[in-house]
């Protein structure tokens, strides 16, 4: 059946937040306001303010529902207002959530913070336009927008009727289950629900599922199908008391059947191992086989000669910078800080950048292995960003590419028609390193690290001659960020095998 437009509302697109100009597929006067050209993108309906999106710049995420305007300010009232409150010697985390109402604590079950997008792109040209790159594939830093808007929705729906100021603590996987290249003969749809609590975090699992017919009229979690999933992805937020500035305890998730148990041990087992592993932070010593790994490394960065064999490259050649000034039509719904999904879609196009210069092709987005928010990005500040290819693993037999490394890959080729991983090609991981610097301060500190997995087929390439792809460390610093990558690429290869069974790959 088809969508019917009644139960659910239209979304803004604003031109000055996405760089480009929206060509209308609907006009709807605002009566409260200048008229706005609307698109055919669609969310759930709802009166909760906790659904209100991040203020960003994304097609999707960029609506204010209009019955809940009094939840939302513009930058010069935010600014005024902290500005009034810095005067009293107060610190004001955010403006439209400076009261969290109530600080009792309850149990809720996942069905209470479902919550969707949809992005019909075969029924609509113009919505598919802003989601499609260069290369007319899938432009996954748009998504990535969406993605982290929706796992906000989520953390609020959850937490409500509380409001505390909920944060993205840690984007910990992102990934591609299959090829949705053809972008235009697809509908998608973004689902979603805590999947485990804390006392004041939660992890936030979200799934794309890619119909080429029309999507069900009603959209329920236990009935999209799993055959549809072409993306998974897991968020960890917290939340934070806007008075006190200190964590803010949350509503416990209930789950309620058997598969909502196993996803919630999953989690649990999951962010014990990241608890103990912030505990120590010193590097994990290299394995035997690593540090013969090390020793090959260092016999490479001393006989290889990148200027030789141009598909060879030091590790230190692949870098590239980019620094942006954080502008308030990229902040977040608590008016002070930036957009997660806007950083994760930048770091994501640097990261892109990188792998398409080093690689000499366009690459195909595999996963987001890892990223940490160190720090908030405040409106106003300087964002820079560094990313340089941290590893790199050739799958195929006959690549007719000799690497220096006696290394095997942690990936195998897949046998599925819709696999990233059919053919012969090379994985490219990039690191995206990015640190916030204040107009009116000299120093600079950490913000967050970002690391993305691309995959370029051999059949990428014009000419019939196989290509791959090597990084190759020089200093010792730069060979413990190879065996990282190794160990992250390794732990990918894990993940899948568990959610598609073992002996299959991507």
């Amino acid at each position: 059946m088809m969508i019917k437009l009644s139960p659910i509302r239209l979304l803004i697109a604003r031109p000055a937040a996405i760089g480009r100009t929206v060509r209308p597929t609907r006009y709807v006067p605002m009566s409260n306001g200048p008229s706005r050209f609307y698109t055919t993108a669609y969310e759930e309906a709802s009166e909760d303010p906790a659904a209100a999106a991040d203020a960003t710049a994304t097609v999707v995420a960029d609506q204010r529902d209009i019955k809940n305007l009094m939840h939302s300010a513009t930058w010069l009232d935010a600014l005024t207002e902290r500005e009034r409150q810095l005067k009293d010697g107060k610190t004001l985390d955010s403006y439209s959530y400076v009261n969290p109402k109530t600080t009792a604590v309850t149990e809720k079950t996942r069905s209470e913070s479902f919550s969707y997008l949809i992005l019909p792109f075969k029924d609509d040209q113009w919505l598919c336009d802003s989601y499609i790159n260069a290369f007319g594939r899938l432009r996954a830093g748009q998504l990535f927008q969406d993605l982290d808007a929706l796992a906000g929705r989520i953390a609020y729906k959850h937490c409500a009727p509380a409001e505390p100021v909920n944060v993205t603590a840690s984007v910990d996987r992102i990934l591609m289950l299959k090829k949705v290249d053809e972008i235009q003969n697809y509908n998608f749809v973004l689902a979603g629900s805590v999947t485990w609590t804390g006392r004041s975090s939660m992890e936030i699992s979200v799934k794309g599922y890619a119909f080429t017919e029309s999507i069900p009229e009603k959209i329920v979690e236990l009935e999209l199908p799993s055959e549809n999933v072409f993306l998974a992805a897991n968020f960890t937020f917290v939340a934070r008391n806007p008075l006190t500035h200190k964590s803010f305890a949350i509503n416990t998730l209930l789950p309620v059947n058997e598969q909502e148990w196993l996803d919630y041990r999953r989690a649990e087992s999951f962010n014990a191992k990241k608890k103990l592993a912030a505990k120590n932070k010193s590097i994990i010593e290299p394995t035997d086989e690593e540090n013969r790994l090390v020793h090959d490394m260092w016999k490479a960065s001393k006989t290889v000669q990148p200027s030789v064999n141009s598909s060879v490259q030091f590790m230190k050649d692949t870098t590239f910078t980019s620094t942006l000034f954080m502008q308030p039509q990229y902040r977040n719904r608590h008016s002070y800080m930036i957009f997660g999904g806007y950083l994760l879609r930048n770091a994501f196009e640097l990261a892109y950048l990188t792998a398409a210069a080093f690689t000499s092709a366009g690459p195909r987005f595999v996963s987001l292995d890892s990223t940490t928010f160190k720090a908030p990005v405040p409106v106003g500040s300087v964002l820079s960003m560094t990313a340089s290819v941290c590893y790199t693993e050739h799958l195929g037999e006959d690549t007719g590419f000799e690497s220096p490394f006696n290394l095997p890959p942690t990936n195998k080729l897949s046998s599925k028609p819709d696999s990233f991983l059919l053919e012969a090609g090379t994985l490219v991981q990039v690191k995206v390193d990015t640190t916030i610097k204040a107009l009116d301060s000299p120093e600079s500190k950490e913000s967050g690290c970002f690391i993305y997995s691309f995959f370029v087929p051999h059949s990428s390439y014009s000419d019939a001659e196989e290509h791959c792809s090597l990084v190759i460390p020089q200093t010792y610093s730069e060979m413990m960020s190879y065996l990282e990558g190794r160990r992250r690429a390794l732990d990918t290869a894990n993940y899948v095998k568990s959610i598609l069974g073992s002996g299959k790959g991507l």
